[in-house]
């Protein structure tokens, strides 16, 4: 089932690598929240997506977005993703059910066995997703994909954050 924007999200709440548990109520940006759920280790997109991510964090934080990345894999494959990827600037969470991930609208694939990676697929696990929430709660913006490709840039991203902050433009698909 699709998030409406303009809607309240769905609760969320996990554990994040280095200790810590993370919640969606306890944000308290000054412009928006951005989760990014990411296939888990075996990935090697996402590799590339969370890389592309890292390298931008600090513009986000100026644009007044706090930034996490989760995932359905468990707290070890997390770990190894933040340290083997080289992600030191971002909060990576793990542990997401794949309950959690079909009430945000996700989808969820079945294991193909051992990626390019030499990564073996969890037996299940949720696809990508990437999703903006104002201070309120509510969906601003959402991007969920059936496939590890063709995800929204993060400079794009950005630069639509910009574009929505000078415009005071409203979140659209509420229709």
């Amino acid at each position: 089932m699709a998030l409406k924007p303009r809607k309240p999200v769905p609760a969320l709440d996990f554990d994040t690598v280095g200790g810590g548990r993370w919640s969606l109520a306890e944000q308290k940006p000054q412009n928006f929240t951005m989760v990014v759920f990411y296939r888990g280790l075996h990935c090697p997109q996402c590799k590339r997506y969370l890389t592309e991510l890292n390298g931008m964090i600090g513009e986000f934080d100026k644009r007044g977005v706090a930034t996490v990345v989760t995932s359905t894999d468990a707290r070890e494959r997390a770990e190894q993703a933040k340290t083997q990827w080289n992600l030191p600037t971002l909060t990576i969470g793990y542990g997401v059910s794949i309950e959690k991930a079909r009430e945000w609208g996700l989808y969820v694939s079945t294991s193909r066995g051992l990626t390019s990676l030499g990564i073996e697929e969890p037996p299940l696990f949720a696809e990508p997703g990437l999703f903006l929430m104002k201070p309120d709660g509510t969906l601003y913006w959402g991007s969920v994909a059936t496939m590890p490709f063709a995800r929204p840039h993060f400079n794009e991203i950005a630069a639509a954050i910009d574009f929505a902050l000078a415009k005071n433009y409203p979140a659209r698909g509420e229709a």
